[in-house]
């Protein structure tokens, strides 16, 4: 697959904020390490700027290990060591200086926090990506994702595994596998987004109800922080000019061939998510 001329063609007088600015709000005092690789991804996969906003109270142990190129943003937080709903008014100033989030890798499940997550996605316009436990916070308040002066449709992309998908429609994982592309299709047709049911052959559905299945991608890729590393890849496609149905197929065709590169070098039973993020630019130049 070869990907579109937007994304490999760049003009010689390009500034950072025509790539996009990602700010990932992710990570909380035991999930720190989602956050580092969705940005480390994002960064991989050509975003112009990305900043993490996370707790302030990781700020010492995130900027030892964030890749220099990384801002961070840090927030209030929890008693729990999360991002507390306290922190929503500056998240959402800051939002106005950015073209996507990335929401939801490793933020936890405390209350504050899930409240926080869904007055943002019920509100806010900003290009987005939902993944993890952003999805978390959304069941059973689905209706947020086509909230009041959003009910046409905003330009979403969610990216859940079947648990996370059966919880979105209140059904069973097994019975989301059974039935993969029908509940993809009809979920993203009926909220107005796009989906990435992630698992082997990822599904991607679009608004129109337009699918994609992808081909690439092995089992070594069932791994700690992969998900996260899909995600990154997502946001700086989107962050990059294209549609949410174009950034979702591309980049689940770029994640599942780096994955592919990585268990090639590493063994499938040897290879870790960090694998995956170094081979997205050999990935991106076989796709050139």
């Amino acid at each position: 697959m070869r990907l579109p001329a937007r994304l490999l063609h760049r003009k010689i007088d390009a500034d950072k904020q025509v790539f996009g600015h990602v700010f990932v709000l992710a990570g909380s005092v035991n999930l720190s390490g989602a956050a580092i690789l969705a940005c480390r991804a994002a960064l991989r996969a050509g975003a112009g700027l990305v900043t993490l906003g996370a707790p302030k109270g990781l700020s010492a142990s995130i900027t030892r290990v964030k890749p220099a190129e990384v801002m961070f943003f840090p927030l209030a937080q929890t008693r729990n060591g999360s991002v507390s709903f306290a922190a929503c008014g500056k998240i959402i100033k800051f939002l106005k200086r950015t073209q996507v989030l990335l929401i939801g890798p490793g933020l936890g499940r405390d209350p504050s926090t899930q409240r926080l997550i869904r007055k943002i996605v019920g509100t806010q316009a900003v290009k987005m990506v939902i993944d993890a436990d952003g999805l978390n916070a959304l069941a059973k308040h689905t209706h947020l994702l086509k909230a009041g002066k959003f009910k046409d449709g905003r330009q979403i992309i969610i990216t859940p595994h079947a648990r996370e998908m059966s919880r979105l429609v209140n059904s069973t994982p097994d019975k989301v596998q059974k039935r993969r592309k029908e509940v993809a299709k009809k979920f993203a047709q009926y909220y107005n987004i796009t989906i990435i049911l992630k698992g082997h052959e990822s599904l991607v559905a679009g608004s129109a109800g337009e699918t994609y299945l992808n081909h690439t991608g092995n089992p070594g890729m069932a791994t700690a922080g992969s998900g996260d590393v899909l995600a990154g890849i997502v946001s700086a496609f989107l962050g990059q000019g294209l549609t949410t149905f174009q950034a979702a197929k591309y980049a689940a065709y770029i994640h599942g061939l780096a994955g592919d590169l990585a268990a090639r070098d590493m063994s499938q039973i040897s290879m870790i998510a960090s694998d995956i993020i170094e081979r997205i630019p050999q990935a991106v130049k076989i796709c050139s």
